[in-house]
């Protein structure tokens, strides 16, 4: 661990006194009228002084929607209280976001440099506040790093894996009280994009807060007393308890998001109220959010569609599903929404995963022949799955980039994807297995039939419908395949084992990539990945656990996803994600099926500025995140 600190003084400074607001070409700021009460009764300050210095400006109109109005409720249901969580997603509010190109930009910060991709200085926004109106510093950041992430008892293995590079730690200094610099030996690409995230790496807390639960800060007699009363094992789990940031499960923990939880676990119904903090103005001056409340209800998730359809909620889209479409279309006619539907982003929203790491050598072989993996992809009929399954409205492609994304290549979309059962049975033949029983299955050569169990973890009838289909077009090649189901652990577990031969999934979390985003999905680098299960471990484990990868692609993959990880500039990873692209395509490590399916997406009828038409997925988009929910506003609140 190393910390620089250059002069230093918390507390002090023009930066932390009342800002005097630099908004060129807007107007006097406009505060929420659910405030009046607070400021005229001295409860708050003036937005004026509320607002950092120079408040990061949203020009509305420019996004294509209305600059709106304050006031108003906006509900929504979910299907358990972890899913408080996703405020914290849908809010998207990071110290750098994904803008509408899928480039990296300030948020939260007012400005960051990055100098030979190794060296990143971040600058805060003067005047900038925590949601209980204590200044936003490097105080904030210096806690984080020192008193937790390099903490024993709070981060037993150290700091977070974007902060390593080689093995080491970044070096850390603080030039003054809102401005901070990470630096390391080599290059690091994964910083900005981590602090990026919908699951962020967060490099600040609240420390004026959260010092009361440290043992380095608190009185021990103190300290004691609070973990007795709030019954967990030591003070390290205490802090854990009250510093949750991504699930805010803590009303009195100050945040930086539009709106903070003022209902403490459990309840079944919790409200978000507006952060009068928050750091973002539009064209107008007017503070947002424009939503003074958001209310979160808690139900069985199977019942969400039909709630929805009796109008319980302004803005949903978790727990729904295309086979809902057309049932909430209906309901619609009746209520006061209406029903859009956005395209979903994975690289694929079916694909087959042969596991390479399967435990029978037979299969396992089988599996490692690119033949046998092109032959069953040019056996799939996707257009008829497109039009049976989807009505025609998904598209027919591999597992990889989508047309939205700046590394699309239609060519590799296309890549083995258009039917051709001769082909598909010439190649199966040169590999051995023209051979077939009086079923017309064909045979190994030790006499066994390809005969074998698709496994899913039963998410939903669509996959059971697919596979179904599937197995007709396998038929006509000579392969019998089983679909069948299980509960989510057991499925990973039978996986990882490589008891599974093959299964189905999604294809890439991620298809609306960019150049600086991380390719982990296109090496073997996790063992969720169900495709090469160990040799993600083994990567993951640092080779205690799992197998080195022994295919001459599958290492050129981990080299390339190396050389990504210790690139310094846009050009360098460009280039490996196309090759990286590539390789994925021409060797169908994954067989993608069908992408861009379609998510409803149900919104109140005086819910303004929500988008007709959107991407929906949780990297890089939040959901709603990179559309702005805090510009979302109701018509006659």
């Amino acid at each position: 661990m190393r910390i620089a600190r250059r002069s230093f003084l918390v507390g002090t400074g023009a930066a932390l006194m009342a800002p005097r607001l630099c908004l060129a070409g807007v107007g006097a700021p406009i505060d929420s009228p659910m405030l009046a009460a607070k400021v005229a009764a001295g409860e708050l300050p003036p937005l004026s002084e509320r607002l950092p210095r120079s408040p990061r400006l949203i020009e509305v109109a420019a996004m294509g929607r209305e600059p709106g109005r304050h006031g108003g409720t906006m509900r929504m249901l979910m299907g358990d209280q972890r899913d408080i969580r996703m405020m914290t997603i849908y809010g998207y509010t990071r110290l750098v976001v994904y803008d509408e190109k899928l480039e990296l930009a300030p948020d939260l910060l007012e400005s960051y440099e990055v100098e030979k991709g190794r060296v990143f200085t971040l600058r805060l926004r003067p005047g900038h506040r925590w949601s209980d109106g204590h200044p936003f510093t490097a105080e904030d950041f210096r806690y984080w790093w020192e008193d937790v992430a390099n903490n024993k008892r709070l981060s037993p293995g150290g700091p977070p894996q974007a902060m390593v590079i080689s093995g080491r730690p970044c070096r850390f200094e603080i030039l003054d009280e809102l401005t901070l610099r990470y630096s390391w030996d080599e290059p690091n690409p994964v910083f900005l994009p981590a602090l990026a995230g919908t699951q962020p790496l967060y490099i600040a807390m609240p420390a004026h807060y959260l010092k009361q639960f440290h043992e380095r800060y608190a009185d021990k007699a103190v300290l004691a007393e609070k973990v007795r009363t709030v019954r967990v094992r030591d003070w390290g789990s205490l802090h854990e308890r009250f510093s949750r940031q991504y699930r805010p499960e803590n009303p009195d923990l100050p945040t930086l998001d539009p709106w903070r939880n003022t209902t403490p676990i459990p309840a079944e119904r919790f409200s978000f109220v507006r952060n009068p903090y928050f750091h973002r103005v539009d064209e107008n001056g007017r503070q947002l959010p424009y939503v003074d409340e958001v209310t979160l209800t808690i139900g069985g998730s199977a019942l969400i569609p039909a709630k929805t359809a009796a109008g319980d909620s302004d803005l949903q889209a978790r727990y729904l599903a295309f086979a809902d479409y057309t049932f909430l279309k209906d309901a619609a006619k009746r209520m006061n929404f209406q029903v859009h539907l956005w395209k979903r982003a994975e690289g694929a929203s079916f694909a087959l995963m042969p596991n390479l790491n399967a435990i029978d050598p037979v299969w396992r072989d089988l599996n490692r022949d690119v033949r046998y993996r092109r032959a069953l992809s040019l056996a799939i009929n996707r257009r008829d799955i497109n039009r049976v399954i989807f009505f025609g409205l998904a598209k027919e492609s591999g597992n990889t980039a989508l047309p939205e994304s700046p590394l699309h290549d239609a060519a590799l979309a296309q890549l083995y994807m258009t039917p051709d059962l001769a082909e598909a049975n010439r190649l199966l033949d040169e590999i051995g297995l023209a051979r077939r029983d009086r079923e017309g299955i064909r045979l190994f050569p030790e006499g066994r039939r390809l005969e074998f169990t698709i496994e899913t973890a039963g998410a939903s009838t669509d996959e059971t419908d697919i596979l179904d289909l599937i197995k007709q077009d396998f038929i006509a090649i000579g392969i019998k395949i089983h679909p069948r189901s299980s509960q989510l652990d057991v499925f990973r577990r039978r996986i990882l084992s490589g008891q599974t031969i093959m299964s189905g999934w999604t294809g890439m979390d991620n298809a609306l990539v960019a150049a600086e985003m991380e390719p982990d999905a296109l090496a073997p680098t996790s063992p969720a990945q169900f495709n090469w299960p160990r040799w993600g471990q083994y990567f993951e484990s640092g080779g205690r656990e799992g197998e080195a990868p022994d295919l001459p692609e599958v290492k050129e993959l981990v080299a390339l996803y190396k050389a990504w990880r210790h690139s310094a500039t846009h050009q360098e990873r460009r280039e490996i994600w196309r090759k990286m692209l590539k390789i994925n395509a021409e060797q169908l490590f994954t067989i993608g099926v069908v992408n861009a399916t379609l998510q409803p997406v149900v919104v109140a009828k005086a819910l303004r500025n929500v988008p007709d038409h959107g991407l929906y997925s949780f990297e890089p988009g939040a959901f709603f995140g990179r559309y702005m929910p805090d510009t979302f506003w109701f018509e006659g609140a």
